[in-house]
């Protein structure tokens, strides 16, 4: 219950390729020797950062996410990542496509998060409806809050809300963040930590995408009090880690910040 191991899996992405892609990632994912828990793959991982989605979504009985459960099963491991989904139960809006987040059991039961802060600036917000609520889910008696990249820059939809009790242990982002602005990702990864309290984990994707924009990685294992624990610049890397509930409880402890946070509540009004 005092630990909970994670793999992170950095990669270069072939540009709208789906059945490349999995494949790929299947080889890294059965080349792992030591124990993990939970595998975190990359934002959009079968197809990279696309705003083409009538070409590229798949329901969620589709291909990539039976890919998904077959993998988590046989490895007997958490997966999560996101796709390019198509929904139609969203009878509010005729846009259907969502970068949705799958947390993927290994028993094939599933959450889902959709990415709530859309990449206006490349276009994310014309072609994907905005998600409207986290996901926070539990393992091992730890809470793991579920975010995709662009979120990081909106620290509010992160922050611990008011309790007697931290709602998380652990803040993931899954991305495509380019290296042009790769001090804001590194920035904003240890601001998160510190402000909540928390672990973060940042898993970026390498490499050039279809519109040769470049990304230089840099994903990132964070803890309570800022210290970057792992980081990886420009090349492919896996890497696996455990991380200390014990060492989050007594950082809590000491120093019990979180106590005298403004008092709010997030709820789907404000949105």
């Amino acid at each position: 219950m005092s630990s909970l191991t994670f793999t992170l899996i950095q990669t270069s992405l072939h540009w709208e390729n789906k059945a490349a892609n999995l494949s790929m990632l299947e080889q890294k994912i059965n080349s792992l020797k030591e124990k993990t828990e939970v595998v975190i793959l990359p934002e959009m991982f079968s197809t990279g950062f696309s705003m083409n989605p009538g070409s590229l979504a798949e329901t969620m009985d589709g291909p990539s996410v039976q890919w998904m459960k077959r993998i988590a099963a046989g490895k007997r491991i958490i997966l999560t990542g996101s796709l390019i989904i198509q929904d139609n139960n969203n009878a509010e809006t005729g846009n259907n496509y969502y970068n949705r987040l799958i947390w993927m059991l290994p028993n094939g039961q599933s959450g889902i998060y959709d990415k709530r802060h859309r990449f206006a600036f490349a276009g994310e917000d014309a072609h994907y409806t905005a998600g409207n609520k986290r996901l926070i889910a539990s393992v091992k008696g730890w809470k793991i809050n579920l975010q995709v990249c662009y979120d990081l820059r909106f620290p509010v939809w992160a922050r611990q809300q008011s309790g007697n009790e931290p709602e998380y242990d652990v803040l993931i982002y899954v991305a495509n963040w380019p290296e042009r602005r790769s001090h804001a990702w590194k920035t904003l990864l240890q601001a998160r930590a510190i402000e909540n309290q928390c672990y973060v984990i940042g898993v970026n994707r390498v490499g050039n995408d279809g519109n040769a924009i470049f990304h230089s990685g840099d994903s990132m294992v964070v803890d309570p009090m800022g210290e970057v624990l792992y980081t990886k610049n420009t090349d492919e890397d896996i890497f696996t880690i455990t991380l200390d509930k014990t060492h989050l409880d007594a950082v809590r402890t000491k120093l019990p910040f979180l106590k005298d946070a403004d008092d709010f509540q997030i709820t789907e009004g404000d949105l």
